[in-house]
């Protein structure tokens, strides 16, 4: 029986990281996984103040890579520092917007497209052309779309650390 409640309970922390494509917060629901797990499970030997330190600094780290790729991408395209945070605000509209289309999928190109048009915005905003002000948005997608890959990618890091304590 506890093969079968491990197993399940290994497959729902997967399934959590669906979360990412709606825009929410996957990693942190694998970290409330765990934390329940250890609650209901004293006895699991490894899930200690540095195991919980550790996978709770990984999704930290996913958070602020999935911006800061962003914002490296617009200004490696030629954005500046209001038109990063316009990318950044828009990321956020975007994905809150677009949520409630294509079954929640929206919430996915609302983000991206978010980013883009944030940052496109701000740099008109700024007096700079719609040539210029369109290439940092660009970095500023295509950054986006990196740090949402890096930040998926740590959350397949924490399923596997989780899952290595879990197991019986």
């Amino acid at each position: 029986m506890e093969l079968f409640i491990s197993s399940v309970f290994i497959l729902f922390m997967a399934l959590s990281l669906g979360l990412h494509i709606f825009s929410l917060p996957g990693n942190w629901l694998v970290l409330g996984l765990l934390g329940f797990w250890r609650f209901t499970h004293p006895e699991a030997t490894g899930m200690d103040t540095t195991f919980f330190i550790t996978v709770g600094g990984l999704a930290l780290l996913g958070e602020v890579l999935e911006f800061g790729t962003q914002m490296l991408g617009a200004k490696k395209f030629g954005g500046s520092n209001k038109g990063n945070v316009g990318g950044i605000i828009g990321a956020i509209v975007g994905a809150i917007v677009g949520a409630p289309f294509f079954f929640g999928l929206g919430a996915l190109v609302g983000a991206l497209g978010g980013a883009y048009a944030g940052c496109l915005l701000l740099e008109i905003g700024q007096g700079r052309s719609f040539d210029v002000a369109s290439q940092a948005a660009k970095g500023a997608f295509f950054g986006k779309f990196l740090g949402l890959g890096i930040k998926f990618g740590i959350g397949v890091c924490l399923v596997v650390l989780g899952a290595s304590h879990v197991w019986p």
